[in-house]
């Protein structure tokens, strides 16, 4: 996801959701993305989430997000806890982006590619479960930026909310 965009014109506008999972090791479930486009571009780290669909609730959105990127079935997500607008270019095309993001805390589990389309199979990696220090340590590109300190501030003020079952 390039962030400074470099085509003309405007951006397509996109309204998303970005599930932020948190273990009971307080690590951080990221995804690891690429634009398809440019497979000698940049590299990035993200937490699940994708395109609210027309008529559908950001809850409801997150829910379906988070089953299809990871195969983990919520029955409810909480409250949206912060919202941010994001621009960036993806496979030629500006996009302005406007995210809710909630955060759960789950158990453990291993993530799953089944619910992946074959788009999300070009530009989506690996999964990697991701500790405070280690989001703290890192040089590499993770969305969005100063996630440790986000999931710090959020853990503090009590935002995090246990996953409801499914």
């Amino acid at each position: 996801m390039t962030r400074s965009p470099d085509h003309a014109g405007p951006a397509r506008r996109r309204e998303a959701v970005r599930v932020v999972l948190l273990d009971p090791e307080d690590r951080v479930l990221l995804i690891s993305g690429m634009d398809p486009t440019d497979p000698n571009g940049a590299r990035w780290w993200h937490v699940p989430g994708g395109g609210i669909e027309p008529g559908e609730s950001p809850e409801s959105a997150a829910i379906r997000e988070t089953a299809e990127e990871t195969g983990l079935r919520l029955g409810s997500v909480g409250p949206v806890i912060w919202r941010r607008r994001a621009e960036f270019s993806l496979m030629g095309e500006r996009i302005e982006q406007h995210e809710v993001y909630f955060a759960l805390a789950v158990a453990s589990f291993v993530p799953g590619v089944s619910g992946w389309t074959d788009l999300e199979r070009r530009w989506m990696g690996e999964f990697r479960w991701w500790s405070p220090a280690d989001l703290a340590a890192t040089a590499e590109t993770v969305y969005p930026e100063g996630l440790g300190e986000l999931v710090g501030g959020w853990r503090r003020a009590g935002l995090v909310t246990r996953a409801g079952p499914a």
